[in-house]
């Protein structure tokens, strides 16, 4: 076989002694451009070796092996549409059931462990040289951008070999010859193909047919393929089919979509890295985390997490993947606590994210406002002269750590300069994001609603729509309320019923909430019902379908609250026209989904004050301010009854009410409360009281129909 790179008449007259051995006769001239070109190289040795093992199996070379061999030699020097030319010279349907019947007797002749049956038809090495010929016929198609029969002819491969070892290759073949060495690649090419081919169908196909059969692929090129199987699900854009039940074991979990297919298999790749069977990839845990945020499944991002070993992952980024999850899943004190644990041990310029997310996380609690204003003092010192956006992002946690802390402080003048701090935090932020950050304008157009800055209002809103183009709805929400504070109801409702059309039908609850109070403040309660029926309709058609098994937990509660919500609204409404059973019979709707509300104990007390039973009313605007102490109506209707009955010292409603005041500011019906208080209790001058009414009549008249926040 030296002769093939030596001298093309030696090749021709040594196959030509076969009436098959006629490879070559259509490729002399590409043999003789070979030779001229490429006289100072050498044949790759493993082409001699194995066509040595073959001729001394059967005698001879055949015409279609020599082909193979012929066309392997040509691709590996680069000569694609040559490879290709000679490839397609070999008759693969018409070897098909020899390389079937070899491939089977070497596993019978195996478990036997004996020669003396009947020979094969062809040689192990001739099989293997024949089916990586198919193999690199694909790859020279794909080379030439022919992908649906590069994949086409991948395909064979397989087939045949699934056909034949439907148990799988047999691990003694992979040390007699390459076979196992194609079928890895031919298992990993066929997808790739599928995808070039745009054949997404197709390629999940391959992709499970790679994963699900025994081919016997090493761990490596299985966690390979799975972690691009898992990619393609994630990204691809369109949906599968799940996977065929009988390919499964009684009792294995069967996804249901692309998403839990692609969180099953990076979570079996997870647990390859813990189980140290494989190396540590980051990027699986970057497309978990991504499946599972998208899913509602942070916690369970949180224990895969928690399971990886401390030498696999930094623990500060661990801590702060950590503290994400946990405050995405709505644990705000186990992601505080993590994250102070993390920036006591790390330097805050490493750890700027982590500074951050502390500082946003405190705002959400008025107790620790405080803490979150010192963590972003300290990560605006550490961005100066660094990134722009992140420190605009820094102003902005700023702004909304300064907004929460005052409301604990308890003088005016303080909240004040407070209020003017932190709207300053959020100008320097838009500025530095170069108002293109939408989260930043939001809180702009927010801190402006709430110091009653409508018409600066309006215009973030405006441009925050415009950012957002039309693809959230807290943006026309947004804008509804503050135009119904300039009491622009009819605008109002033309933004909410753009945004019903551009919404789908299960984002529409919010939306007819708030379309509903637009009528109520019209005075077309009528209309109000009706919507708020609407409502409940389409919660109950959602509840079906989460009962179908669609349900994610976040969806169920958001469902939940905003059908108590409702019924709540419609309760209030008949409370206002004195039809009490009405009302009782919302209320009694509500006791299934949360009985030991804050709102709904509220509404029980507004019913039996208009029913004028204020010792029941007090009674449960006092268990409301057990579940909920900041619940603003709960203090102010305490104070309202109170001063009803006229057995509680004024000292002791002015508490109430100051309270509420400190909680809101701008509740109108607890400074007029307090002007009454001051007119008839005695506690205030004639100038406190007028001063508490004016401000609550200026508070009136921009109040919106629901709050801003």
């Amino acid at each position: 076989m030296n002769c093939l790179s030596l001298s093309e008449h030696i090749l021709m007259d040594e196959m030509v002694t076969s009436p098959e051995s006629l490879a070559t006769k259509d490729h002399t001239s590409s043999v003789h451009s070979l030779r001229a070109g490429e006289a100072g190289q050498k044949p790759d040795t493993g082409n001699i070796e194995e066509a040595e093992s073959s001729l001394r199996e059967s005698g001879c070379l055949n015409y279609e092996e020599a082909r193979a061999l012929l066309g392997r030699y040509e691709y590996q020097k680069g000569n694609i549409e040559a490879a290709l030319h000679v490839f397609e010279g070999i008759d693969i349907a018409s070897v098909t059931p020899k390389l079937k019947l070899a491939l089977a007797e070497r596993v019978q002749t195996k478990k036997r462990r004996s020669r003396s049956f009947s020979t094969p038809p062809l040689s192990i090495n001739a099989v293997s040289l024949l089916l990586e010929a198919v193999f690199l016929k694909a790859k020279s198609l794909q080379a030439l951008q022919r992908y649906k029969e590069a994949a086409q002819s991948c395909t064979v491969v397989l087939d045949i070999l699934e056909s034949s070892l439907p148990a799988g290759l047999p691990e003694t073949f992979a040390t007699d010859c390459k076979l196992q060495d194609t079928l890895n690649k031919a298992v990993e090419l066929l997808p790739e193909l599928c995808k070039l081919a745009d054949a997404p169908r197709e390629a999940i196909m391959s992709y499970r047919r790679a994963l699900l059969h025994q081919w016997n692929l090493d761990i490596q090129t299985t966690a390979k393929i799975q972690k691009e199987f898992a990619i393609f699900l994630l990204y691809s854009g369109g949906e599968s089919c799940p996977p065929n039940l009988q390919s499964q074991m009684d009792g294995s979990f069967v996804p249901r979509n692309n998403i839990e297919e692609a969180i099953l298999l990076l979570m079996i790749l997870l647990r390859k890295i813990s189980l140290q069977r494989i190396e540590w990839d980051p990027s699986i845990l970057d497309h978990l985390s991504y499946a599972l945020s998208i899913s509602g499944g942070l916690k369970t991002l949180a224990s895969k997490v928690e399971e990886l070993l401390p030498r696999t992952i930094d623990q500060q980024e661990k801590y702060l993947i950590l503290a994400l999850c946990y405050y995405g899943g709505g644990d705000d004190f186990t992601a505080l606590n993590l994250l102070r644990e993390l920036l006591r041990s790390t330097e805050d310029h490493i750890c700027v994210p982590g500074l951050l997310l502390a500082s946003k996380v405190c705002a959400e609690s008025p107790d620790c406002a405080s803490e979150g204003i010192i963590y972003a003092h300290r990560a605006i010192e550490r961005l100066q002269e660094r990134c722009s956006h992140l420190l605009g992002v820094a102003n902005c946690v700023l702004g909304l750590s300064l907004t929460a802390h005052s409301r604990t402080v308890l003088t005016d003048s303080e909240r004040v300069k407070i209020h003017s701090d932190a709207l300053k935090s959020f100008e320097s932020a838009g500025k530095l994001t170069k108002m293109s950050d939408t989260n930043v304008i939001y809180h702009l157009c927010l801190e402006n609603a709430e110091q009653r800055k409508l018409d600066v209002a309006v215009h973030y809103a405006n441009w925050f729509l415009k950012l957002e183009g039309g693809s959230t709805l807290k943006g026309s929400m947004l804008l509804a309320r503050v135009l119904s504070a300039q009491k622009r109801f009819l605008d109002a409702e033309t933004i909410i019923n753009v945004a019903l059309e551009q919404s789908g039908k299960w984002d529409h609850g919010e939306l007819l909430r708030t379309k509903a109070k637009l009528q109520i403040a019209q005075g077309q309660v009528k209309n109000a019902i009706e919507i708020y029926t609407q409502i409940l309709a389409i919660l109950q058609v959602q509840r079906r379908s989460f009962g179908l098994g669609e349900d994610l937990e976040e969806s169920g509660d958001h469902c939940r609250t905003l059908e108590l919500e409702t019924w709540l609204d419609l309760a209030s409404i008949y409370i206002k026209l004195s039809q009490w059973r009405d009302a009782e019979k919302c209320l009694s709707k509500t006791e299934t989904i949360s009985s030991y509300s804050a709102c709904r104990l509220y509404t029980a007390g507004l019913l039996n004050q208009s029913k004028g039973l204020y010792k029941a009313a007090l009674g449960d605007y006092s268990n409301a301010l057990a579940v909920n102490p900041y619940h603003v109506p709960s203090l102010v209707s305490s104070a309202v009854v109170l001063m009803k009955i006229g057995k509680q010292s004024p000292a002791i409603i002015r508490s109430l009410l100051t309270e509420a005041l400190r909680l809101d500011r701008m509740n109108a019906s607890a400074w007029y409360n307090l002007g009454l208080l001051y007119k008839e209790g005695g506690l205030g001058s004639a100038a406190e009281a007028a001063d508490c009414f004016e401000a609550a009549i200026i508070l009136e008249e921009t109040e919106p129909v629901e709050p801003f926040r």
